[in-house]
């Protein structure tokens, strides 16, 4: 056995194996913290300090920083953070894979061996957010929208497969095996990881499964007790190449859970809950943690549903410790006898299970009572907006005051849209089960979906089809219009397809307004279809009874949903399954069997993803006439050493946005206008117009990107008082133009650009293009009141710099019109963390003011992304120096 920090290095068995670990229980006997009081998620980011200490990159001080942790601890100094994995879907895959290719090329050019751009941390890429619900109500409807999936993403697929064979340690899941959360949390996730580069050769070292992903909604994992959360692809990358993610040591609410869901309340109820709870208190970048009694009655699809939402709260991640439900949820995906025991043993030895004797103390401490859960829904705009269900009808009349039922079928308040879609519900048993017997129900009543509701069913994955299948609910499903479309994330992320013509058409000449319900979690506005502008996020079972009520505008409550063929009213309680015969139908229909034998074969994909041809080469073939896959400017004029920053002198305003401006708003989402700067490049590439597919699809290529970057139908940029979308007025000659063009001026005229905000700016996924787009425009800072987490990462990882109001201030305060020029002081130098930086205003006529602004660089390595230029070509610049060494 090696010398080991504070003699932590130890000795488990398990089965007939023997594994070694990092004990931190040894750092309690050195007299460096009391482990029963730490929270469990505190205690896994001390496992990563003290086995990282061991080799690099974090030292003994690291360690002692991450155990002094205390309830009254304030995140000032950041340590090394190593995860174990790193999850990918294509959306966020695709421009990861074609940032890696471009620096393979970068280093070539350098003279360098191309090869030493490979990740060296477990990655994993699953192709989830491509499928479209192009087909529904249909038996055909999954066939066909899989074979335009293939048909649109040929390019991209190519690439993924390419990346596959390329690159050691990145493994791809071929698309229709389900989203890349529910596959993480049925196949991926393992709880304890098993060998690294601190493995001795005397017993595989075991350590805590943790990850981070390009996807907000990583925090799913949680659930399961993995530590995990969504990071911007920028920095996925970075870990992916073996480079630390630096982090704060985090505040750490407590949530302790008392009481029990009552008779009629849902997981998604739950959630919707503790969103709207917690989003009042306010947990942003801090973590979440769960305990109390109550924890004990909810098992892991429960608790996965909870750390899904953790983006929609605001929280880095919903932290459940490892238990019983934890090991009794492994047994139950097909996971192997031996793992389960390993994981009991090594959570036992490591302080690492959860146990009623412990008591962790909390920075902040709330209780909140599951018998409270009411049934309801979010929205019509924020998934925070929780509102009883009861009171839906009201909501949307007082957020829609001119809407009017007129009597026709598709008028204001018509659900035009009701998908089952999302990670957030689909990974869960009980509501997807639920639902299914709900549609039993309603059809044994003679109910019927509305003609005029696009309805759709996108599981998580295979697994639910096949329980769905076993429980003899798949028919009842299919007769009220939810076939299966697809195996992905589909209308929650705005893949939700056309609406049928006649009802576009409605919805367009009477300026309607038309709703959508679905069970997933975001629906902000323009997000799930542009022609839709309300929209609510429900539970499965709540999804199928508005499809056969039609409309919003009623009380599920106490208005029929809706009349059997001899006119009698039928009620929503006379079709709602109770909890028993949920659960019941759950332990009858869901086996481990259905686990082991649709993920024996995920690595497989359909027949068309196994006939695509693929190369060996270590350097991707760029298609300068590809329209999908482009190589991104990042690392032209690449120079071993980092070019001084110009200073940011008379910088205009391209953008200047009030609060809770999403990365909807910013990164380019949805479908391709034509008339817009991005379409119009398009159609000048000879694409045509039924080939433009989604900005997600084209994420490959920087050139359709920044061009629809701003470019939300629904964005308010306060320049423009008279449009919404992507327009903005170059300054000084006043004009009115679209964003891409005015930034294209600007950059003619040698003028950098500053994007103006108020609170919460980037708040939703975790889209590194909502970073680069802006980038590529030239905006080279945003002044905002204040930055979700992961935006303000990959703004400092793509070299642009976050600023922030000072003493309450703000643009109005400050009476920032938009139109003056900006001068950032110190703004071209090195910028250390937490620096005050002068910003100098000069109006139009010649008016000189200041104001001071917090740099929002948290940490001493983002300074020196910064200084670099961004996280890349910093972490490129090492690389080809270690290995020229």
């Amino acid at each position: 056995m090696p010398d080991s920090l504070f003699n932590s290095y130890k000795t488990i068995d398990s089965g007939s194996c023997q594994f070694r670990y990092y004990d931190i229980g040894a750092l309690e006997n050195a007299g460096l913290c009391d482990i029963s009081a730490l929270p469990f998620s505190i205690r896994v980011l001390l496992e990563n300090a003290l086995r990282n200490a061991h080799v690099g990159p974090a030292t003994p001080d690291d360690v002692k920083l991450v155990a002094s942790w205390s309830p009254s601890s304030v995140p000032r100094t950041e340590f090394p953070y190593m995860p174990g994995r790193v999850t990918l879907q294509d959306f966020t895959g695709v421009p990861v894979v074609v940032d890696l290719a471009a620096m393979r090329d970068a280093v070539d050019k350098q003279g360098a061996d191309p090869g030493i751009i490979n990740p060296v941390v477990r990655s994993d890429l699953v192709i989830d957010h491509s499928v479209q619900v192009d087909y529904f109500n249909s038996d055909g409807a999954l066939a066909r929208n899989i074979d335009l999936e293939f048909e649109r993403n040929e390019e991209r697929y190519k690439l993924l497969k390419w990346s596959q064979n390329a690159f050691d340690n990145l493994d791809v899941v071929p698309p229709g095996t389900g989203i890349v959360h529910q596959v993480n949390l049925e196949y991926l996730a393992s709880v304890v990881l098993k060998g690294n580069k601190n493995d001795d050769g005397q017993g595989t070292l075991v350590y805590p499964d943790t990850c981070i992903g390009t996807d907000s909604h990583t925090t799913m994992i949680n659930g399961l007790g993995v530590l995990g959360w969504g990071v911007g692809g920028i920095e996925a990358e970075a870990v992916m190449l073996g480079q630390p993610y630096y982090m704060l040591v985090p505040e750490v609410v407590g949530v302790n859970l008392v009481g029990k869901l009552q008779e009629g309340a849902t997981a998604t109820d739950l959630v919707l809950a503790i969103t709207e709870r917690l989003r009042g208190v306010g947990v942003v970048e801090k973590f979440v943690e769960f305990h109390g009694p109550g924890m004990k009655t909810l098992p892991v699809a429960d608790r996965a549903t909870i750390g899904n939402m953790a983006p929609e709260y605001g929280a880095t991640c919903g932290f459940f410790p490892v238990d019983h439900q934890t090991l009794d949820y492994l047994r139950r995906t097909g996971r192997s006898e031996e793992t389960v025991e390993l994981v009991a043993a090594y959570c036992e030895a490591n302080r690492l299970m959860h146990s009623d004797s412990d008591e962790p103390k909390y920075s902040v401490e709330l209780e909140f009572d599951l018998s409270d859960v009411e049934p309801s829904m979010a929205g019509p705009k924020r998934p925070q907006d929780r509102v009883l269900l009861s009171d839906v009808a009201n909501n949307f009349r007082a957020n829609y005051p001119d809407a009017a039922s007129n009597g026709s079928d598709v008028s204001d308040g018509s659900v035009v849209i009701a998908a089952i879609t999302s990670c957030t519900n689909t990974s869960n048993p009980s509501v997807m089960i639920g639902a299914g017997l709900l549609a039993r129900n309603a059809v044994a009543k003679g109910l019927e979906r509305k003609w005029w509701v696009k309805s759709s069913l996108a599981p998580g994955s295979k697994v639910v089809s096949d329980y769905l299948d076993r429980a003899e609910l798949t028919n009842h499903l299919d007769t009220l219009g939810f076939q299966t479309v697809g195996y992905g994330c589909t209308t929650c992320i705005g893949n939700s397809g056309p609406l049928p013509q006649k009802v576009a058409d409605a919805v367009t000449d009477h300026d309607l307004s038309a709703v959508a319900v679905l069970s997933g979690n975001r629906n902000f506005e323009g997000r799930v279809h542009p022609q839709v502008k309300a929209n609510y996020l429900a539970s499965p079972m709540l999804v199928v009874a508005y499809a056969i009520a039609g409309r919003i505008d009623i009380d599920l409550t106490k208005d029929p949903l809706g009349y059997s063929p001899d006119g009698e009213a039928v009620f929503l309680s006379d079709i709602w399954p109770s909890q028993t015969e949920i659960a019941d139908t759950v332990a009858s229909a869901v086996g481990a069997d259905m686990f082991r034998t649709r993920y024996g074969s995920a690595d497989q994909g359909p027949d068309q993803w196994r006939s695509l041809e693929s190369t060996d080469s270590r350097l991707f073939n760029w298609d300068s006439g590809s329209t999908y896959i482009q190589m991104p400017p990042y690392f032209d004029d690449f120079d071993l050493t980092p070019v001084p920053r110009s200073p940011i002198v008379q910088a205009r305003v391209l953008v200047n946005v009030g609060d809770s401006v999403t990365t909807d708003h910013i990164s380019p989402a949805g479908s391709i206008p034509p008339s817009a700067p991005s379409g119009q490049h398009l159609i000048g590439n000879d694409v045509p117009r039924h080939q433009f597919n989604s900005y997600g699809s084209r994420r490959g290529n920087h050139n359709v990107m920044m061009r629809g970057t701003f470019g939300n139908i629904r964005l308010r940029n306060r320049l423009t008082p008279d449009h919404e979308g992507d327009f903005t007025v170059h300054y000084p000659s006043g004009e009115t133009m679209r964003i891409f063009d005015a930034s294209e001026r600007y950059k003619t005229e040698f003028v950098p650009l500053i994007v103006l905000a108020g609170k919460e700016y980037g708040t939703g996924s975790s889209r590194d293009w909502a970073a680069k787009g802006p980038m590529l425009l030239g905006v080279r800072a945003v002044i905002a009141e204040s930055f979700e987490r992961i935006h303000r990462a990959n703004l400092v990882g793509m070299g642009v710099l976050p600023l922030q109001f000072l003493n309450g201030d703000n643009a109005d305060s400050l009476g920032l019109k938009g139109d003056e020029e900006f001068t950032i002081v110190g703004a071209d130098e090195s910028v250390q963390a937490g620096a005050r930086l002068k910003v100098i205003v000069t109006a139009s006529d010649g008016l000189e003011r200041s104001f001071e602004v917090l740099a929002r660089i948290d940490t001493s390595i983002e300074s020196e992304y910064y200084r670099h230029g961004g996280l890349l070509s910093y972490v490129l610049r090492q690389m080809i120096t270690e290995n020229s060494n």
